[in-house]
């Protein structure tokens, strides 16, 4: 028996936008100008993260076809276990790849970007919903012939490209395809677009493919940290507190949570941050400094929660507008407009209020009906125009009296019997006081994630309150992690029932 020929066969993942296609059809060209009889097909994803788009290509050898007596028989769509080389533009698409079954490690080239796009399923995670990068790596690694792998989206953007023609450039330099590294350049001169660029991201890739880059370049030794030098007497005066009061192995925390806390509010606020730091470093079973540590980050993160004064000043910040305007590679004399869906609803109003006059509004009738008719629909605000920014700027501005906010009041209180909990588990158990810092994890976000994350929290701390002295470590950290784990709370009411604290 003769085994006839088989065609070459490639899949890419990518999401939108990064030129996916591109490849596909530059494959394709290659392909068919060199001798070859091509077909590409592609399956759109669901959007831009939730599905990637899989476009494949088939090559089949036109001498081959005619000797076989007609036009070969190529797929549509590529079938586990039976695919040649895999493109991935990001690392989780190379992962998917492996999951479905494209990869395997007798016979697939896999040719992934390390960098992430987190998905929306990692975003909207109550908690750290990231994938573990290394070990996605390392299984990715175990299923693939060849794995070739390195930061293509970096490497784009350093040669002004696109990441389709990094891609392009690691499958010539691969050497798995039956074409010289001229045919892959001349394939890129013929589209005649972007040429100048993408070859530049074409030889760079090019290069590392050929030398075997295996994985990203071996980290250098971590430059020390530079002591902060305010000018600002009041700044230098919290600087110089933290290295005088608190052991050096926390310095780090506290430093970056004064710098948080004055940015969010001012150095008077980031004083009473380190007040609170103080009473916490005066517990007793904290050799390690480990609840130092935690209830450092969890405290600046606690302190400087996201009310309407602070997502406003956020938004119109000039870093801001920079990023944007370099992620969407905008270019002299192109006009770049941001629009923001804004949706304020009543609470989040009476929450910027003074105290007494949101919980009046809160509590009231006709009045309460009549803002709550305004805040029925959202609405856009154009931040890069001048009234857009203006307005917001407005807002931020409220920033002056939030200390004597409605918000302010409801979240000091809880930040101070969630301070007075851990000061109290110290003294008996050291690790359940670390546990109760890290608690601080439910709270987040603002509108309808913060409520979510307020009732998930005020469950496990009735919790903690039931089960008193007698509560483990572990315990907490379960009833924690059930609460991060299910937005709705089903998975935390199930670890109550579990252990008999409903």
């Amino acid at each position: 028996m003769t085994t006839k020929a088989q065609p070459i066969k490639i899949a890419i993942l990518a999401m939108g936008g990064e030129g996916g296609g591109v490849l596909a059809d530059w494959i394709v060209d290659m392909g068919e100008a060199n001798g070859y009889v091509a077909q590409t097909t592609s399956v759109p994803g669901v959007a831009q993260r939730t599905g990637a788009t899989i476009y494949y290509v088939e090559l089949y050898p036109a001498a081959q076809a005619e000797a076989d007596g007609g036009r070969p028989v190529l797929a549509l769509m590529p079938l586990p276990g039976d695919v040649d080389v895999v493109l991935a533009s990001e690392l989780m698409e190379a992962g998917r790849a492996v999951q479905r079954g494209l990869v395997t490690s007798d016979r697939t080239t896999l040719i992934a970007s390390t960098h992430r796009v987190f998905s929306i399923a990692e975003k909207s995670a109550l908690g750290d919903g990231r994938v573990d990068s290394t070990q996605l790596l390392a299984h990715t690694a175990r299923a693939a012939k060849r794995f070739i792998r390195f930061d293509m989206a970096q490497a784009a953007e350093a040669s002004g490209s696109v990441i389709s023609a990094v891609l392009f450039g690691a499958l010539a330099g691969s050497g798995v395809l039956p074409f010289s590294r001229a045919q892959f350049e001349a394939t890129i001169e013929r589209g005649g677009v972007g040429v100048k660029p993408s070859l530049n991201a074409f030889g760079g890739a090019f290069a590392r493919a050929q030398a075997g880059d295996d994985g990203e370049t071996p980290p250098e030794a971590a430059a020390a940290v530079p002591t902060p030098q305010p000018r600002h007497p009041a700044v230098r005066a919290l600087v110089e507190r933290v290295q005088r009061d608190f052991p050096l192995a926390t310095q780090d925390f506290l430093l970056e949570g004064v710098r948080r806390l004055i940015d969010y509010q001012d150095p008077a606020y980031a004083g009473l941050y380190l007040d609170r730091m103080a009473a916490i470093a005066a517990l007793p079973g904290d050799s390690a400094h480990r609840l130092l540590r935690e209830t450092a980050r969890h405290l600046a993160l606690w302190m400087s929660y996201e009310d309407t004064a602070r997502v406003a000043a956020l938004k119109t910040r000039a870093t801001r507008f920079e990023r944007v305007r370099d992620e969407a590679r905008v270019q002299p004399g192109q006009v770049l407009a941001i629009n923001e869906y804004m949706h304020p609803r009543l609470q989040e109003i009476c929450e910027t209020l003074p105290g007494g006059i949101g919980r009046w509004l809160m509590n009231s009738t006709w009045p309460k009906k009549l803002v709550e008719r305004f805040t029925q629909h959202g609405r856009v605000i154009q931040t890069s125009s001048l009234h857009g920014y203006v307005m917001l700027r407005m807002v931020a501005a409220c920033k002056r009296w939030r200390l004597s906010t409605m918000r302010y009041a409801e979240e000091n209180r809880r930040i101070e019997e969630w301070l007075q909990r851990i000061a109290a588990a110290a003294g008996h158990n050291p690790e359940l006081a670390v546990e109760l810092a890290q608690c601080q994890r439910l709270v987040k976000g603002y509108s309808d994630t913060h409520e979510r994350g307020i009732r998930n929290y005020d469950t496990v701390m009735r919790a903690v309150e039931r089960a008193g002295p007698r509560l483990a470590p572990a315990t907490l950290r379960e009833l924690r992690d059930a609460a991060l784990a299910d937005e709705h709370g089903h998975k935390l009411q199930a670890a109550l029932a579990q252990h008999a604290l409903a």
